[in-house]
């Protein structure tokens, strides 16, 4: 055992267990794991200190926090697919599409198209490219030879407009005027 190794993570490391139990209950949507991914934690930091110390200890820690989450998010989305030699032993019940269902699914595309439709030019264009072509924000930006936070708000504007076109909600007044107080304000922060 490296006692110098100890005493740097006793020292650095585990006096931020208080605010990484904080942070992971926070985060973690399965409280029953973090106990679990606390140690983890520990495991790979203790390792990675074994290696190299880190300049910023803190920091290093909630990073592993980070990573070993998202390591654990894309673990939990990988699908087994196992092979079966005989489909009629496992008696599974096929979800035909029946006309009806059909018809409804059709009738929900064409209401979304025309929700679309009504957008704004360049809202529409933004929400194209980032909901439906799923390019980075940074990327539409460029293409468009807009900032990325019209580009945040083009995609607000247009999901709201979507949303109320599709559910049936109609703007209030209000709405109205805080669009055209948010145009006159973007028209002038332009003109600057």
């Amino acid at each position: 055992m490296d006692t110098a190794l100890d005493a740097w993570f006793a020292d650095e490391i585990l006096v931020h267990e208080a605010a990484l139990v904080h942070y992971l209950r926070r985060v973690w949507a399965h409280i029953d794991d973090v106990h679990d991914l606390r140690q983890e934690i520990y495991v790979r930091v203790y390792e990675a200190a074994g290696r190299a110390r880190p300049h910023q200890p803190k920091s290093f820690l909630f990073a592993t926090a980070r990573h070993l989450m998202t390591d654990r998010l894309r673990r939990g989305r990988v699908v087994s697919i196992e092979p079966v030699g005989d489909f009629e032993s496992l008696n599974v019940l096929v979800d035909e599409v029946t006309p009806e269902r059909r018809l409804g699914a059709r009738q929900n595309l064409r209401r979304l198209a025309d929700a679309f439709d009504l957008l704004p030019g360049r809202c529409r264009e933004v929400v194209w490219l980032r909901r439906v072509e799923e390019l980075p924000q940074k990327e539409v930006a460029a293409r468009m030879g807009i900032t990325e936070k019209t580009v945040e708000k083009q995609v607000a504007k247009g999901m709201r407009l979507l949303a109320e076109h599709y559910y049936g909600a109609t703007p209030s007044p209000a709405d109205d005027a805080q669009d055209a107080d948010r145009n006159r304000e973007h028209g002038r922060k332009q003109t600057d």
